[in-house]
């Protein structure tokens, strides 16, 4: 009988309140929309950032001749990168206490940036242009797929780490292999591999019926996913135009 209370009460004579699961209920999903709203604005002003980066280095050449002056920039957004990801993947309280969590990731955001507008200044602009639209068609593909399929990938977390521990260790062999080829190879598997992590990490923001989601405090951190997703996807479709082209 304990499994079926709402309608007929438990062992010790409760019943369920309809009318106050379903204020509940709207309530939930209120503050998940409400979530999902927070974490697409973040997402957008991280994106017009870091783009807004790659437009200037990759269309003006006396930026890229300054910072091949002033290598030191590199090395200190480097680190401004690593520390900034590690206290916000690490500590709860830097990603959830306002406004700290804002700070950490404009500044991640900010060397990152940096870093990715240098990388896009070894490309020619159309390459860099041709890179952009295809990463914004697949990133918007790959988000209605992930709010419309009825497969759960939330349930593959342990399968994409695993996928991406392998990718890591093929990625330091290729070092050592260079290779137009390989370089494709390894390109294309990080395309592949990132376009799956965009729809899981989605599905993870978006909760309802997936097995899980992430907590609607945590939209520091889903953005941070979701923002890592579509820069890695962009970063290695310019390798492979790059490749292709050369």
């Amino acid at each position: 009988m304990g499994d079926t209370h709402f309608q007929y009460g438990d062992n010790n004579g409760v019943y369920g309140d309809a009318e106050a699961d379903k204020s509940f209920a709207f309530d939930d999903q209120s503050i998940r929309k409400g979530f999902i709203r927070k974490v697409y604005l973040i997402l957008m002003m991280q994106l017009l950032i870091t783009f807004g980066f790659v437009s200037v280095f990759t269309f003006s050449k006396a930026t890229q001749e300054w910072v091949q002056e002033n290598t030191a920039l590199f090395w200190i957004a480097l680190a401004v990168l690593i520390v900034t990801m590690i206290c916000m993947a690490c500590c709860e309280s830097v990603r959830r206490k306002t406004p700290l969590n804002f700070i950490f990731l404009f500044l991640f955001t900010l060397a990152e940036s940096f870093l990715l507008g240098i990388i896009a200044g070894q490309y020619q602009a159309d390459e860099v242009l041709m890179a952009v639209g295809i990463t914004a068609a697949v990133s918007l593909g790959l988000t209605l797929f992930a709010l419309q399929t009825k497969y759960d990938f939330t349930m593959c977390g342990g399968v994409l780490v695993a996928c991406l521990v392998v990718f890591i260790i093929f990625g330091i062999i290729a070092i050592f292999i260079p290779g137009q080829i390989i370089g494709l190879v390894y390109a294309s598997l990080g395309a592949l591999l990132f376009s799956v992590y965009l729809v899981y990490d989605t599905q993870l923001m978006l909760g309802g019926n997936h097995k899980y989601a992430i907590s609607p405090e945590e939209y520091i951190f889903a953005a941070l996913n979701l923002y890592l997703d579509i820069i890695n996807i962009f970063m290695y479709i310019l390798t492979i135009i790059g490749l292709a082209r050369n």
